[in-house]
């Protein structure tokens, strides 16, 4: 992405999905705090809108109502061309590493994990993905944002390669 510009969640219809809840435990003097993490993913799939948070609380549902509130604040815009993405990608944060792929029309959204619920909060209908490394679903959503940030539009790559946009579309 060119610029590090926030998005106005308030003019969006954000949807936000649940992908894990964790009760954590912190050993005190007195004994034990108990107290819930949650990662949540939000995202306006008709404006391509997709953000990400974990939320912290002694309750889950504040836990999540946390998570939502950063998530908001935490959008990024997703290049796509028309139902898929521009190009193939390779998000890495840690051990994770999560593949994109452009997938043609009607071949549906082939990915599993923490993965589906990024791209189904991103809008795109037909990709195919591949989570390699880590299966910790917070290594992978941030590996999946990565891949994500790393798309761009096609006619930035036609700028780019010197070409016709109607050559990169597939059109020529």
């Amino acid at each position: 992405m060119e610029g590090s510009h926030t998005i106005e969640h308030k003019e969006l219809q954000l949807s936000d999905q649940v992908v894990s809840i964790n009760r954590v435990t912190k050993v005190v003097k007195g004994g034990k705090n108990l107290s819930f993490t949650a990662l949540v993913v939000v995202g306006d799939p008709e404006r391509h809108v997709v953000g990400f948070a974990k939320g912290k609380a002694k309750e889950v549902p504040s836990a999540i109502r946390k998570a939502v509130e950063k998530a908001k604040q935490n959008l990024i815009q997703v290049n796509v061309l028309g139902p898929t993405i521009p190009h193939e990608v390779l998000g890495v944060f840690g051990a994770g590493r999560v593949l994109l792929k452009p997938a043609r029309e009607g071949k549906g959204m082939i990915a599993g994990g923490a993965v589906r619920f990024v791209v189904e909060a991103a809008g795109i209908q037909n990709v195919l993905t591949k989570s390699i490394g880590s299966k910790n679903p917070h290594n992978v959503i941030k590996a999946t944002f990565e891949g994500l940030k790393q798309l761009r539009h096609h006619e930035e790559i036609a700028r780019l390669r010197g070409k016709d946009v109607r050559e990169i579309k597939g059109g020529a």
